[in-house]
């Protein structure tokens, strides 16, 4: 078999193998979409919420539940995103209050779970306590800025290895253009569109450094191994990072352990850290902060790392001068 031959092979296995796993990456997960110990609140009275506590427990593993004193108590926890929502039980229907910044699916999730458990004829009462932009109140425009800023991480990455930068330069270079995805992603999500809020200059910080996690880690790869590594970090960016990043949904929502190592990815952490900058005030922002962090600074050590070793490895050997043969005098 010649060369040509078994190049062709190859390209007619990778290509389907490719798409099953494309297709199991981002079908998979949509399709066991359920609530896995997703955290909820119940406060009130003690006899009423151990009733509504002990409903909810009846979904085996759906719900972490939470006690809270208070309707306060239960409203703190929803703004420190300890928990998704809150069931305010008392002598009455019960009141639900819910977070659709944090994710528009599981305040419909959980008003539908709490309606349903409800007693006969009661109308739970819904109020959302932190809301939803109005521009984008199904949170479709941010889940939907996970797969661009993936993609321009991958491209900064591809670009510096092309251009054939190394060291110190590209280390620049990435961060340079990771900045300015940054800004430029504040302006048309924040200014233009009112997708997000909070700090602007705190939201394209976030964007910025989602993309520079992503590019560093392509170019450190790069750096290390050849070419090879954009192919892989290309993979493990978009085809796993983006299903698995659980923005559009909750990370609690997706099959485990698919739901934790999402969140261990720049995309699955940088959605995270935007809704906390966002519409959170910061709360819980510290651990995607220190997850991008990590992959931002190992991706460009690696960039370094590289550049030395290549450096090294283009030097021209100096082979020893010969010594000159003594010269007779006079």
């Amino acid at each position: 078999m010649s060369a040509l031959t078994r190049k062709s092979a190859a390209a007619i296995l990778l290509v389907p193998v490719l798409a099953a796993l494309a297709l199991w990456a981002f079908a998979w997960p949509a399709a066991r979409t359920a609530p896995r110990d997703l955290p909820l609140g119940v406060a009130g009275p003690a006899a009423a919420a151990s009733a509504v506590e002990h409903q909810l427990a009846a979904r085996d593993g759906a719900f972490e539940i939470h006690r809270y004193a208070d309707e306060a108590a239960a409203r703190a926890a929803i703004e420190d995103r300890a928990v998704y929502g809150a069931v305010v039980a008392g002598a009455g229907a019960p009141k639900l209050l819910t977070a659709s910044a944090a994710s528009p699916v599981v305040a419909q999730l959980l008003q539908q779970a709490v309606s349903a458990q409800a007693p006969a004829g009661a109308t739970v009462r819904t109020v959302d306590v932190v809301p939803a932009p109005a521009a984008d109140p199904r949170g479709s425009a941010l889940s939907s800025s996970v797969l661009p800023l993936a993609i321009a991480g991958v491209a900064g990455g591809a670009l510096v290895t092309m251009l054939r930068l190394r060291g110190v330069r590209a280390a620049l270079t990435l961060v340079g253009a990771a900045a300015l995805v940054g800004l430029a992603g504040a302006a048309l999500a924040h200014s233009w569109l009112g997708v997000l809020a909070g700090d602007w200059w705190a939201v394209a910080g976030v964007l910025g450094l989602s993309s520079l996690a992503v590019g560093a880690t392509v170019a450190g790869l790069a750096a290390l191994i050849g070419p090879a590594g954009i192919g892989l970090g290309a993979l493990t960016m978009v085809l796993l990072g983006n299903p698995f990043s659980g923005v559009a949904s909750a990370p609690q929502l997706l099959p485990e352990p698919v739901g934790l190592l999402g969140q261990l990815l720049p995309p699955g952490a940088g959605g995270s850290l935007l809704r906390s900058v966002a519409f959170f005030d910061g709360a819980r922002a510290a651990t995607p902060a220190i997850t991008l962090a990590a992959w931002a600074g190992l991706g460009l050590l690696a960039v370094l790392v590289g550049g030395l070793r290549g450096r090294r490895t283009a030097a021209p050997r100096e082979s020893p001068a010969a010594t000159p043969a003594p010269q007779p005098v006079g």
